[in-house]
């Protein structure tokens, strides 16, 4: 499996509805977003690729609430960063911070965290 379709399987424990990049146009929430912002390229000093992958991915909770969307991805944080079932090592690499949507009907709140993912490659 790939980290992503492992992350996908972890966030979808939290939440049934999980979306790469962005929900779709009309989305019910609570849902989960997220979506790769970088890493750094892990290297052997031969400068072939090592065996492991370093991801930095942003996790995007939406919830009608505040306090919801809050509570989405603190479950999401405690998901993915427990040693004993993630099927890689994450950690965050921020606290959450707040988002809102007024272009929405009803409006979406949201918590946006960061978290660094050493994954096999």
């Amino acid at each position: 499996m790939t980290m992503e379709s492992d992350l996908t399987t972890l966030l979808k424990t939290v939440s049934t509805r999980v979306f790469p990049d962005v929900a779709p146009s009309g989305a019910a929430p609570p849902y989960i977003t997220y979506q790769h912002i970088g890493g750094q390229p892990m290297q052997f000093v031969d400068g072939s690729p090592a065996d492991k992958r370093h991801t930095l991915v942003q996790v995007n909770a939406w919830a009608a609430s505040r306090l919801e969307a809050l509570a989405l991805i603190r479950q999401v944080e405690a998901t993915i960063c427990n040693l004993a079932t993630a099927p890689f090592t994450a950690q965050p690499d921020s606290e959450p911070t707040g988002l809102h949507e007024d272009d929405t009907t009803p409006p979406l709140y949201g918590c946006m965290q960061d978290f660094s993912i050493i994954s096999t490659r």
